[in-house]
């Protein structure tokens, strides 16, 4: 079917099918349009590459700019700070906590005795009218028909009592002294005026001093937490020593072997995810024939140049000797920071081929532990060029950065191109359209004037003439 088109100066033409040509002249200019348009379409594609190049290249910034955070935290002077560790082979039993210095050594602990408050049982029976309670000299009002819970509110929400109280159940309440230790024989003085409390016979039970040996020497405490018992250690006694004294070892000051231990880990767990995401986008391979938007964005960084000679820089920088620095405590590697599968490491095979980082706990202990000043100076050192590193790619100014702000220059320039584009094909069409409907109305003109003829010969011939 043809199309015949009649022009109008404010809208595209109006089509008509089947009137001049017999050809399908909408067809014909589709396809001549789509002719056309491979510009547009090519710089389409142009552009999804770009942005798909872009959004990567900010999540590696990204990625980046935190794994520079994390180094600059080696250089914190509370990571070092000098502190002593305090421990106890049975902390069930014993705990022990010091905030200032204290004797380097160990100590042995006895428990004989635990700490205990004073406690009286009373039956309970609701008074017939207003009671007052008094309770080592606190009194308390119960009104007629109140309750034994009553009463255990009013007396625990009271901060200047001496004791607390539990209800056991509606007829039973106990009251126990607010502070443990040995009381006398004098403990817990109760008396109501309406006869509401009944001391059960046989439950009163006398406070006691928890009692304990150090080193063999013998002590008393009202309490449970003691601080005089090792020169600027507290002990906690939570249990008794029945299966032989407990060990309290106080260690030199030095700086906090698993506080180090858990910043160098974490970096390393944060190094290691970076790493993998830049391994991965190398070795993506772009689609050799992409056809939908997500795939012109796949493999943008395939066997990128600058973002494989950062990888080998960061990995380098994991073993090279820092300068200025001694023989053996010159980089991470010396204090077990590296790809190997030594003690205390953990990884695969693969993760030591892509540069990815694991640790030797052994080795890193110990060189906090007989090297502190070493490991110290050498991490800032170390951190510091890292640091330096990272940031020429990663910091505002930076290497991607460029990168970045150039993919969105040219994204900006083909969105011009292409609404340029645009309008050019959208007058080309209209003018095209234009033509075919010029030529249909002359061919439906002849088509009309033929038909007129061959009728005029036909009557002609018809009549004799």
């Amino acid at each position: 079917m043809s199309t015949s088109s009649v022009g109008s100066s404010s809208s595209a033409p109006i089509s008509f099918a089947g009137l001049g040509s017999g050809l399908n002249t909408s067809a014909i200019i589709s396809a001549l349009m789509a002719a056309e348009r491979v510009p547009v379409t090519r710089m389409t594609h142009e552009q999804q590459r770009l942005q798909g190049h872009q959004g990567q290249l900010r999540s590696i910034q990204s990625s980046l700019q935190q794994l520079a955070f994390a180094a600059s935290e080696f250089s914190l002077p509370s990571l070092f700070e000098s502190s002593q560790t305090v421990t106890s082979s049975e902390p069930t039993r014993v705990t022990a906590a010091t905030t200032t210095g204290a004797g380097v050594g160990g100590h042995e602990v006895e428990v004989t005795q635990l700490a205990n408050s004073a406690q009286r049982t009373f039956a309970f029976t609701s008074p017939a009218g207003e009671d007052a309670v008094t309770i080592d000299g606190h009194e308390y009002k119960l009104k007629a028909g109140g309750t034994v819970q009553e009463l255990a509110s009013a007396i625990n929400s009271d901060s200047a009592a001496t004791v607390y109280a539990a209800v056991i159940d509606n007829g039973t309440i106990a009251f126990s002294n607010r502070a443990t230790g040995n009381t006398g024989a004098e403990f817990i003085k109760v008396s109501d005026t309406a006869g509401a409390l009944t001391e059960k016979a046989g439950t009163a039970r006398q406070g006691k001093d928890a009692e304990y040996k150090v080193d063999g020497v013998a002590g008393t405490s009202h309490t449970n937490t003691i601080a005089n018992a090792i020169p600027g250690v507290t002990l906690t006694l939570n249990g008794l020593t029945t299966t032989g004294p407990v060990t309290i070892n106080v260690q030199a000051p030095g700086p906090n072997a698993s506080a180090v231990e858990a910043q160098v880990q974490s970096f390393i767990k944060l190094y290691n995810s970076t790493v993998s995401s830049i391994v991965k986008q190398l070795a993506t391979k772009p689609p050799s024939k992409p056809h939908e938007g997500a795939e012109f964005s796949t493999g943008t960084l395939f066997a990128d140049t600058e973002l494989e000679g950062l990888l080998n820089s960061m990995r380098q920088s994991m073993y090279t000797p820092v300068g200025g620095l001694p023989a053996g405590m010159a980089s991470p590697a010396d204090v077990g920071v590296g790809t190997g599968m030594g003690a205390g490491a953990s990884g695969t095979a693969q993760s030591a081929i892509e540069g990815q980082l694991s640790l030797n706990v052994t080795k890193l202990t110990s060189a906090v532990q007989t090297n502190p000043a070493g490991v110290e100076k050498m991490l800032q050192m170390w951190s510091q060029n890292l640091q330096g590193l990272l940031n020429a790619s990663a910091a505002p100014g930076g290497a991607l950065e460029n990168r970045i702000n150039g993919d969105a220059s040219e994204v900006t320039h083909l969105t011009r191109q292409i609404s340029s584009l645009n309008e050019t094909l959208a007058l080309r069409e209209k003018a095209l359209q234009a033509t075919y409907a010029k030529l249909e109305g002359v061919m439906s003109q002849n088509n009309t004037q033929t038909g007129w003829l061959t009728s005029q010969s036909t009557q002609l011939t018809a009549a004799g003439l």
